[in-house]
C-alpha cells in the first residue's frame, strides 16, 4: 500500500493533508502516524477491552444507541466531511453513508446478544445422553479494520459496529485518501459514552496498516483483490484470521420480457451512483438481443441527462467527482481499450478538466470480452452494454470472470429470474434488484472466488469477531463411564455389539 494523500511536515508534527477532488483543494488534515505508533495503540486497546466486554450487550447496545442519536443529530456536520474528502454528491453521502449508520447502530445493538448468546445443540451420540452441548461466543481482543475510500463511514466505521458490540476493542485503519469521517466518529463513539481506547483511529499510510495486522486478533479489510492477497499473505505470518471484501466486476443480465424503463432505470442509478465508486455497482451489462436497442436508446437519454459538477446542496447535481486520483486514470484506461478494440462512446468517455477530478457519466456499446472494461474493475462512472442472443450467453458471460461480489437478472418471470440468478457464481445474485441487499442487515453480504473471503452483515458478520467455543456439561451419570479404564474384553465385545446396533444396520428404504 503506497502513500496515496499528500502529506507535508507542520513545524511541530507530521500531517497528511487531505484532498477534496472536487476542487483540488485541500478539505483538511489529521496526524501522519507510522509504524511505531501501533504497538502502543494496541497496548491501550487490548488493557481497556475486559472492561469494554464486562459491560454486557446491554450496556454497549446503550453507547451505540446513543451514537446512533448522535449521528441524526450531527448529520449536516457528518455529510459535510464526507463530500468534502469524497467529492461525492450530498445526497450519496446523505442515503448511503449517513443513511447505514442510522441503520446500523441500532441494528447491532438489538441483534448483536441475539446472535451471539449460548446456544444449545442437539447431539447424535448417544455416548452424551443425558449431557448438556452447547457453544459459547467470545471477543478475539483487537480487531483492526482496515477500510477503503469510497465509503468511509459505511465501509470502514461500518465495520468497527459490530466488532465493538461482539466485544471488542476496535483499531480502525482508513484511507489516509479519505480519513476524516474516521476521526470524526472516534469523537462520536467518545461522546456516547465509550471507554476510552476501546476505539482508535489509526491515520497512517500503507506501513502502518501492514504493522496493524502482525499486532491484532483479526483483520476485516475492504479494498482490492491485489491488496487483499498482501493482507492476507500478512496475517498467514502470524495465523490472524481475516475477512476480505475485495473486488467486484458485477453484472447486470436484462432479459428479453423485462421491464425496459425499470431496467433502464437501475442501469442508469445503479452504475453511476457514488460516481460508480461502489464495489457492488453495475459494471457491466448483458441485454438479449430483441430489447438491446430499445435498451442502449433508453440508457443513453438517461445518462446524457445527468448533472455531473461540484457538490452543493441535495439535489443540485447527480454525479460527483472521482475520489482517488488513480482511478481517474484507470477509468480512462478502459474507456480507451474498448475505443480502440472497436467499441463505441454514445455518451461521456472523457475525463473533465480542472479544477476538480470528474469523469463524464459514460456509456460504452459494442463492446465484448477482450476488453477490459468487460473484465477488469473500473470502478468509477461508465456502463458497458454488451447484445447477447440469449440467457444462457448472459449467464455464460457472466460468469466468465474472477469476480464473484453482486448480480441481477431482470426480467417478468421472477421464477425464471431466480433461477438463472441461482446459477450466477456470485455471493449476491438478486432479481429486478441491484445494490440494494446492502441495506438488508440481515442478509450475508461477501464475495466468491477473487471477490473476497467470510461476510458481513447476518449472523455470521459479527461471529467471525468472537472466538467459538464447545462445552459438554454433565448434569448426571455413573461414576465411571462403561469405556472408561480398566478395559476388558467383555466391554470390548459390549460396545463392538452396541456400534453394530447403531451404524451397522441396513438405512431405511435400501
Amino acid at each position: 500500500m503506497n502513500p496515496t494523500a499528500t502529506a507535508t511536515l507542520d513545524t511541530a508534527t507530521a500531517l497528511i493533508e487531505v484532498e477534496n477532488p472536487a476542487t483540488g483543494r485541500v478539505a483538511g488534515s489529521v496526524e501522519l502516524m507510522g509504524v511505531a505508533d501501533v504497538a502502543p495503540l494496541v497496548e491501550r486497546a487490548r488493557a481497556i477491552q475486559p472492561a469494554w466486554w464486562g459491560l454486557g450487550f446491554d450496556g454497549r447496545a446503550e453507547v451505540m444507541r446513543r451514537a446512533q442519536r448522535w449521528t441524526l443529530d450531527n448529520a449536516d456536520r457528518i455529510v459535510d466531511t464526507i463530500v468534502a474528502e469524497t467529492g461525492k454528491t450530498r445526497d450519496d453521502a446523505q442515503l448511503a453513508e449517513l443513511g447505514y449508520a442510522g441503520a446500523a447502530f441500532g441494528f447491532w445493538a438489538k441483534n448483536a446478544g441475539k446472535y451471539l448468546r449460548e446456544r444449545k445443540v442437539r447431539v447424535s451420540s448417544p455416548m452424551l445422553i443425558g449431557k448438556k452441548a452447547m457453544v459459547r461466543y467470545r471477543p478475539r481482543g483487537v480487531v483492526g479494520v482496515i477500510g477503503p475510500w469510497n465509503y468511509p463511514l459505511v465501509n470502514s466505521f461500518g465495520d468497527c459496529i459490530p466488532a465493538l458490540m461482539a466485544g471488542n476493542a476496535v483499531i480502525l485503519k482508513p484511507s489516509e485518501v479519505t480519513p476524516l469521517t474516521s476521526v470524526l466518529m472516534a469523537e462520536c463513539l467518545a461522546e456516547c459514552g465509550a471507554p476510552d481506547g476501546v476505539f482508535q483511529v489509526l491515520t497512517g499510510l500503507g506501513d502502518a496498516g501492514a504493522e496493524l495486522i502482525d499486532h491484532v486478533d483479526f483483520v476485516m479489510f475492504t479494498g482490492s483483490t491485489a491488496t487483499g492477497r498482501k493482507v492476507a499473505e500478512r496475517a498467514a505470518k502470524t495465523l490472524t484470521p481475516v475477512g476480505l471484501e475485495l473486488g467486484g466486476k458485477d453484472p447486470m443480465i436484462v432479459l428479453a420480457d423485462a421491464d425496459v424503463e425499470k431496467a433502464a432505470n437501475a442501469a442508469t442509478y445503479y452504475s453511476m451512483q457514488n460516481g460508480g465508486q461502489t464495489c457492488i455497482s453495475v459494471e457491466r451489462v448483458y441485454v438479449e438481443e430483441p430489447i438491446y436497442d430499445e435498451f442502449v436508446g433508453k440508457v443513453t437519454q438517461k445518462v446524457g441527462k445527468l448533472r455531473q459538477g461540484l457538490p452543493g446542496d441535495a439535489g443540485s447535481v447527480d454525479v460527483g467527482a472521482v475520489t482517488f486520483p488513480k482511478q481517474a486514470e484507470i477509468v480512462a484506461a478502459h474507456v480507451e481499450d474498448a475505443r480502440a478494440k472497436g467499441a463505441q462512446v454514445p455518451v461521456g468517455g472523457h475525463l473533465r478538466p480542472g479544477p476538480g477530478r470528474f469523469f463524464e457519466p459514460t456509456v460504452l456499446t459494442g463492446v465484448d470480452h477482450t476488453m477490459d472494461c468487460m473484465r477488469a474493475e473500473t470502478f468509477g462512472p461508465t456502463l458497458p452494454i454488451m447484445k447477447v442472443a440469449d440467457a444462457e450467453e448472459a449467464l455464460a458471460l457472466a460468469n466468465d470472470s474472477e469476480y464473484g461480489l453482486q448480480a441481477s437478472v431482470w426480467t417478468s418471470d421472477i421464477a425464471r429470474g431466480e433461477q438463472i440468478a441461482s446459477r450466477i457464481e456470485s455471493g449476491v445474485a438478486n432479481v429486478n434488484e441491484h445494490l440494494v441487499s446492502y441495506v438488508a442487515l440481515e442478509l450475508p453480504m461477501g464475495g466468491w472466488k477473487e471477490s473476497g473471503l467470510g461476510t458481513r452483515h447476518g449472523a455470521e458478520g459479527i461471529r467471525k469477531y468472537c472466538r467459538q467455543q464447545a462445552s459438554v456439561v454433565s448434569r448426571f451419570g455413573p461414576k465411571r463411564e462403561i469405556f472408561m479404564y480398566p478395559y476388558s474384553k467383555r466391554t470390548a465385545r459390549l460396545i463392538r455389539g452396541f456400534l453394530k446396533l447403531l451404524y451397522g444396520r441396513r438405512p431405511a428404504g435400501r
